[in-house]
């Protein structure tokens, strides 16, 4: 006799079969573990290349180029993205999962060193790369934008009222504060006035300096609390 002939000829004991099955696969279900983020271990590679003073096209086109077009003759690669501003080059390179994340890394210094020659002269430091995991980048991201108010006001309220705030939420391990626009002084000044006066520039930009100095002097004590200044 069969599994199937046992089955048919005992119709209710097949019933109860599978209506346990069933709830037991019902109840191991609920107790899967799920989460959101899970902790994976993805083999990714940041390279970081800086160039102080050259634009964000100067450095998309003339450093974050000649990178790209050598690393992509490095084997197991899925994507690979960059970011370019003013005076530093990123580029993010994600690898196979089966790819051993050590040797990726050595392959990627070859690249480098390859890429090396064909980068701007003025280029005094070679670009570094170090392994990141993307499991471990920011999860969310909050805009802030006004049609009033300057940006240097909706900064100040970014970082004082909504960052303080978030930061204390449970599980919030660090709030990042991007696209600042902090408050700034420029000055122009008058050559032929300042050297009439034997003033060099430096000697007016230590002076507005001093005239602006947050430093803090001391703390005035109160009976009730105690107030920085």
């Amino acid at each position: 006799m069969n599994l199937s002939e046992l089955c048919i000829r005992r119709p209710v004991m097949t019933t109860l079969m599978t209506a346990s099955i069933i709830a037991f696969g019902v109840f191991g279900f609920r107790l899967l573990p799920v989460s959101a983020l899970p902790k994976v271990d993805f083999p990714t590679i940041q390279v970081t290349a800086t160039l102080p003073g050259a634009s964000a096209d100067t450095m998309a086109a003339s450093v974050a180029g000649p990178i790209e077009r050598q690393l992509s003759t490095v084997a197991g690669i899925s994507s690979m993205s960059s970011s370019s501003s003013q005076g530093t080059t990123s580029i993010t390179i994600q690898f196979d999962l089966n790819r051993n994340i050590d040797g990726a890394a050595l392959d990627v210094q070859t690249a480098l060193t390859i890429a090396q020659r064909r980068l701007p002269v003025e280029m005094l430091v070679p670009p570094s790369f170090r392994k990141v995991n993307p499991a471990d980048f920011p999860v969310l991201f909050v805009s802030l934008s006004s049609e009033t108010l300057p940006l240097s006001t909706v900064n100040e309220y970014g970082d004082i009222t909504i960052g303080q705030t978030l930061s204390q939420i449970p599980g919030v391990a660090q709030v990042l504060i991007y696209g600042t626009q902090k408050f700034a002084i420029r000055v122009q000044a008058d050559p032929e006035a300042a050297a009439a006066r034997g003033l060099s520039l430096e000697d007016i930009r230590a002076a507005v300096s001093r005239a602006n100095s947050s430093t803090p002097v001391g703390t005035l004590n109160g009976p009730k609390q105690d107030i920085a200044i």
